[in-house]
């Protein structure tokens, strides 16, 4: 089945004209590592797709020789459209166009190539992406998805006032308890909209209720937090947070929980 894409360069503004930029092109050409050619592919596979690119065969005693002459000149020239590759695999799952399947893999190793574009400008040391249109789509796909879900939870939880200042006070630095409901709506709205996979997981946490009282806790000086630790007077209850859950869970601790809760309800009512 064909399956396309398309290597991209970077793109370099200079005081050349853009018509000039269109016309060059880049080479993704051969790197060392480890004072060895980047090769795209290691053993079986080398073996596997080389083998008619190579004078040798496999079992031939110049093979690594000549692979490593491939892999030293192989180079992508790459211009302003980008070069496409076909990298789809036939019925019997062999690569419809093997050169074009030996420079995507080599590229998928190559340190100045990204996966994105997105990548590419956020590193230095690259020069070139692959763009995968596909992977694109499902990306995007996966993010309405992640949208979605924590849309649903949102609207499930804007109903309850206390499930919703759980979730505040385990996403923020606010203190829902001196919010109005509007307040507390519209600031979780916002929450939920900047980050909504982390929104979505905390909002289906089975342990939502007792971490959000533990914050509470840290909040009102019942316990306290030292670094990753929580304390409780001179006790670690836990070297995490989650941790601490399962401490305070556990049936022998129960009177423990219940003395945290009681500190808590005096400050409270103070």
């Amino acid at each position: 089945m064909s399956k396309k894409v398309t290597v991209r360069q970077e793109e370099v503004l200079n005081h050349l004209p853009k018509e000039v930029r269109a016309e060059a092109v880049y080479k993704l050409s051969s790197v060392y590592v480890n004072r060895q050619p980047l090769r795209g592919f290691t053993g079986e596979d080398e073996k596997k797709y080389l083998r008619d690119q190579v004078d040798v065969t496999p079992d031939h005693v110049e093979w690594p020789k000549h692979t490593k002459e491939f892999w030293t000149n192989l180079t992508i020239p790459v211009g302003w459209a980008g070069l496409e590759l076909e990298i789809g695999m036939d019925d019997s799952g062999e690569p419809l166009q093997i050169m074009d399947w030996i420079k995507y893999n080599f590229a998928l190793k190559h340190p100045h190539v990204a996966m994105s574009e997105k990548e590419m400008k956020s590193d230095g040391n690259k020069r070139f992406y692959i763009q995968d249109l596909s992977r694109v789509e499902k990306a995007r796909y996966n993010d309405i998805q992640v949208r979605k879900d924590a849309d649903k939870e949102f609207i499930k939880v804007s109903s309850n006032e206390k499930g919703m200042k759980r979730i505040l006070r385990l996403m923020s630095n606010s203190n829902p308890d001196r919010m109005n409901l509007e307040q507390i709506e519209n600031a979780l709205y916002e929450i939920k909209n900047a980050n909504p996979k982390k929104f979505f997981k905390i909002a289906t946490d089975k342990n939502l209720e007792l971490k959000s009282e533990l914050e509470e806790m840290v909040s009102a000086g019942v316990i306290r937090r030292i670094g990753n630790q929580v304390v409780f007077l001179d006790e670690i209850l836990g070297d995490t947070l989650e941790d601490t859950i399962i401490h305070l869970k556990d049936k022998k601790n129960s009177s423990k929980l219940t003395i945290l809760r009681a500190k808590l309800k005096e400050l409270s009512l103070v």
